[in-house]
């Protein structure tokens, strides 16, 4: 297996397991329902080609579009095969099941201009992506049809099925024969799943129907070991179902992780493609209050994310690293920590967050101001202290481009000193004891550094770090810093960080 194959593979397992612990518990028939899914999404029979998926989804009736709900990209897809089925000359209707059919009146009133936006989306409780496909609808004066329903309890995903099922067939068997584009959560097309159900209530009558996943974990990771998923479009299974392939499973992960860091305060996550322009954008804003030229070092840096497959390998290229460091990276990576590598330039972000691409805006633009005396070589206690102030500046800078960021504080830390176990609680405790000491006894504070473990390093300078960022970001703000003192920081070379970390420390009373 090729090195980069094996990262992607790991962090793909990594991030799993890190959505399960934020998942609510699974029902052993939700269980079973995911199975047949993997099972019909192993392997693949043949590779096709766009316009041969154009072509079938043409000559169908219904064609049922597999979403991964949280990854623009997908309604992005849907939207382009309805755009497509459009060109049949067939009236077209939109099934979507980011709507409920208990709101069909209230999206007929919008599409009539009876109701704004605003109280329709209110209604739906939902954010941007059903925006962009209802909108789409509108514009093209394409009906709407709601598919979902709640329900819970071990049968809740064969009624929400029954009633989409009902609501598709009911607008399948209009007499002019109309092509429904259905799109809905990636299980549910699996043809055992909501095609049965909708061959089921069309009864006597039939219809053809096409299903069209996107992204199947199964395949992708096939067409990944043959070395093929660049030039693989789609692909036709076995059963002759399709899958489109425009995104890795790692990305579609990451798409998740990011609409939940979101929803704990970032902002809107970045696009993949915007990546690189938004970071940009950053430096350049970041570099502008610390009083630091990045213009032509913006032309030389290489940003990454956790969708390229070869990121270890772009940055073992743009700088010489010890099989030490690489394995240090490799871990880094799997972590789902961004990063700024000053040696190769290189910009990781492991999360589209905003949050992220920003703080290593402001690490980038650090190593504008000091070049290599970031990676200056130090003793243990006095490298732990660098980091401090590295990860303050960084943190600090992320907050120039969203001051709504928080980090935890100290009655945050003591709270999850007393609910977590193992690394976490350890690195509650050093943070505790360190904040404790550290403005009436300095020196003391200093012995209590754990500089021979990693994860503790790490987690402790990365927790006091954002401590001191987020302090001085609120100084500035009300006026108690200076332009110029924040200018003077990030173009100090921190010759002495230990005595550079107390001393801003104790001037914000952090």
């Amino acid at each position: 297996m090729r090195d980069s194959l094996a990262l992607h593979l790991a962090l793909f397992r990594r991030q799993r397991a890190q959505i399960a612990r934020v998942v609510d518990g699974q029902t052993a028939s939700f269980r079973a329902y995911e199975a047949r899914f993997r099972r019909r999404t192993s392997g693949y029979r043949s590779v096709t080609t766009l316009p041969a998926v154009y072509q079938q989804v043409l000559a169908a009736d219904v064609v049922y579009v597999g979403d991964y709900h949280t990854l623009p990209l997908a309604q992005e897809t849907y939207l382009a095969l309805v755009e497509r089925a459009r060109a049949s000359g067939r009236r077209v209707i939109m099934a979507l099941e980011c709507v409920e059919g208990r709101h069909q009146s209230t999206v007929d009133a919008w599409r009539a201009g009876r109701v704004t936006e605003r109280s329709l989306l209110a209604k739906l409780g939902h954010a941007s992506g059903s925006r962009a496909l209802l909108a789409f609808a509108r514009k093209q004066k394409l009906e709407v049809v709601g598919i979902d329903r709640r329900a819970q309890g071990e049968r809740s995903l064969e009624l929400r099925d029954a009633y989409a099922a009902e609501r598709i067939a009911r607008a399948a068997r209009a007499p002019d024969r109309p092509l429904v584009m259905v799109l809905v959560g990636q299980y549910h097309v699996a043809p055992c799943h909501l095609p049965a159900q909708v061959e089921r209530a069309l009864g006597a009558e039939t219809r053809k129907g096409l299903v069209v996943y996107q992204n199947a974990e199964g395949v992708w990771w096939r067409l990944a070991r043959e070395g093929r998923v660049g030039a693989a479009e789609a692909v036709e299974l076995a059963d002759g179902t399709l899958c489109l392939m425009n995104a890795s499973p790692v990305v579609c992960q990451q798409s998740f992780l990011d609409y939940l860091e979101a929803e704990a305060g970032d902002e809107a996550p970045l696009l993949d493609r915007g990546a690189t322009e938004r970071f940009r954008e950053m430096s350049a804003l970041i570099g502008r209050l610390a009083g630091v030229p990045v213009g032509r070092a913006l032309d030389t840096v290489d940003v990454a994310t956790a969708a390229d497959g070869d990121v270890l390998e772009r940055i073992q290229r743009r700088g010489r690293f010890t099989q030490a460091e690489l394995t240090q990276l490799r871990r880094h990576i799997l972590s789902r920590e961004s990063s700024y590598i000053p040696r190769a330039r290189v910009a990781y972000l492991a999360s589209l967050s905003l949050n992220h691409a920003a703080e290593e805006a402001a690490h980038f633009v650090r190593h504008c101001a000091v070049g290599d005396a970031m990676e200056a070589p130090r003793g243990a206690s006095e490298a732990f202290y660098a980091r401090c102030l590295e990860e303050a500046l960084g943190f600090f800078g992320s907050k120039l481009v969203n001051p709504r960021r928080t980090c935890l504080g100290v009655a945050e830390w003591a709270q999850r000193f007393g609910e977590s176990r193992g690394v976490e609680r350890q690195i509650a405790a050093f943070v505790l004891a360190h904040k404790a000491t550290e403005a009436e006894a300095p020196e003391e504070a200093v012995k209590l550094l754990p500089l021979r473990k990693d994860r503790l390093f790490h987690g402790v300078s990365h927790a006091l770090g954002y401590l001191l960022g987020d302090r001085l970001y609120q100084a500035f703000d009300s006026g108690e810093v200076a332009k110029a003192e924040v200018q003077t920081l990030f173009r100090d070379p921190f010759v002495d960080p230990r005595a550079a970390y107390f001393t801003w420390a104790e001037r914000l009373g952090v």
